[in-house]
């Protein structure tokens, strides 16, 4: 009986924990560059949803990568 006791203790306790960890992880939001927000606000300013905003938002990335010289050096770009 003790041992079903302790043993739906540590369960319990692995769950708890195994939770935390997941919050802790899902808590790390990724920083947005500033070519990112400025792309996603033009889009807003053209009034772009789904599929547009993404094609327009892509197109906005590499534009800005080739002005300033950053970005993946041609590799997966058009």
């Amino acid at each position: 009986m003790q041992r079903i006791v302790l043993l739906t203790g540590a369960v319990a306790l692995s769950l708890f924990c195994a939770s935390a960890f997941a919050q802790e992880a899902a808590k790390a939001p990724k920083q947005r560059t500033a070519a990112s927000i400025e792309c996603s606000s033009q889009a807003d300013a053209k009034g772009l949803h789904g599929k547009a905003r993404k094609q327009f938002r892509s197109r906005c990335m590499r534009e800005m990568a080739a002005k300033t010289g950053k970005g993946k050096g041609g590799l997966g770009y058009r």
